[in-house]
This record gives structure tokens, C-alpha cells and sequence, in this order.
């Protein structure tokens, strides 16, 4: 086998190593920068500053605790304002209170026009809309911009014969709405004679 040429017994020298790298000397400048900025930044900012957090920690576990606090006192009173306005609602009844009497009556011509003209629907709808409004300018603080009529209806702060009827108006425009029932001489004789009887009663 030695005297084959094809295989090599003879040791084979290696080569020479690379020789080591040497950085440019403007990086090692930016280096020894960086070094430098950063020992200051230690010891005259990120040092102070963790000295201050560690000494100053019970304070900054105050603050979180009355941030936590605020927070969940601004989500109770988002659930209870609702309960709350309808609690003084309750509080500050008006047993008394009535649109005013040339408003009722100039509401009801406005609709009895509408109703000799055949839209009962519409002259229903009329009374109601202008009703809540007669309310929400008169005691906004028994509104929510949400309200609807069936929930101003249970309003206990309006009187008994108020509350009668807007469900009868509130009745009337929700069949003729959702169950798609216009309303006819009937239903409007039933919603005037309900608002009369509320908005007219200081001139019975």
C-alpha cells in the first residue's frame, strides 16, 4: 500500500492561523463613548433613580392603591347612576305636574289635524313625541338620553295619570310599529282621550 501513489501517508503541515482581528480605530473611539455614557448614566441617573424607587416605595404603593380605588369607584358609580336617578325620582315626586295648558292644547290641535286627515298613526305618534319631550325639558333629571316610552311610563315620579298614558301612546306606536297593526279612529280616540285626561286636568 505505501508504494501506491494515490494514498498519502506523509503528515500534512497545516496551515498558518488567521491572525487575530484588530477593530478600526474609530469603533473602539465609539466604544470607549458608549462605555463612558453609560457608567455616567449608572451613577448619576439610573442609580439615583432605583435608590429613590427602593426608599420611596411605600409611597409609590400608595398611589397605585388610590389610582386602583378611583378606578373602582368611577365603574360603581357607572352602575348605579341609573338606580340613583330613579331613587330621587322617587324622592322628589311631583304629583302635580301637567304640561302646560296652552302647550296641551296646542299639541292637540297639531294632532287632531293629523287624525281628520286620516293618519291616526302619525297624530299618535305626535302626542308621544311631544310628550317626552314636554318631560325631558321639564324634569331632565328623570330622563336618561336612552329612555324609551315604555320605561318612562314606569317613571313613579309621574303622576298616576301620566303614566297612564303614555302606555296607552307607547301601546298604540308599538303595535303599529312591531306587529305592523295601524292604528285607526279607535286607537286614536283611546290615546287622545288618555293624554287629555293628564295634560287637561288643571282645566277639568
Amino acid at each position: 500500500m505505501r508504494g501506491m501513489g494515490e494514498i498519502q501517508f506523509a503528515p500534512v503541515t497545516p496551515p498558518p492561523p488567521d491572525p487575530p482581528y484588530v477593530p478600526p480605530h474609530w469603533l473602539e473611539v465609539i466604544a470607549r463613548a458608549i462605555g463612558r455614557v453609560l457608567v455616567w448614566l449608572g451613577d448619576h441617573v439610573l442609580g439615583p433613580l432605583g435608590l429613590g424607587l427602593a426608599r420611596g416605595w411605600n409611597l409609590l404603593l400608595l398611589l397605585v392603591i388610590i389610582a386602583g380605588a378611583a378606578a373602582l369607584l368611577w365603574l360603581a358609580w357607572g352602575a348605579l347612576a341609573p338606580w340613583l336617578r330613579a331613587l330621587r325620582g322617587r324622592r322628589q315626586a311631583d304629583p302635580e305636574w301637567t304640561p302646560a295648558p296652552a302647550a296641551a292644547l296646542a299639541l292637540l290641535e297639531d294632532a287632531d289635524r293629523l287624525a281628520e286627515a286620516g293618519h291616526y298613526e302619525e297624530a299618535v305618534h305626535l302626542l308621544l313625541r311631544r310628550s317626552v319631550a314636554d318631560i325631558v325639558s321639564a324634569r331632565p333629571d328623570w330622563v336618561a338620553p336612552s329612555s324609551t316610552a315604555r320605561e318612562i311610563a314606569g317613571l313613579a315620579a309621574l303622576p298616576a295619570a301620566a303614566r297612564r298614558a303614555f302606555t296607552v301612546m307607547a301601546d298604540e306606536v308599538e303595535r303599529a310599529r312591531y306587529a305592523l297593526r295601524a292604528a285607526g279612529r279607535s286607537e286614536w280616540d283611546r290615546a287622545r282621550a288618555a293624554y287629555a285626561a293628564f295634560a287637561l286636568e288643571r282645566l277639568a
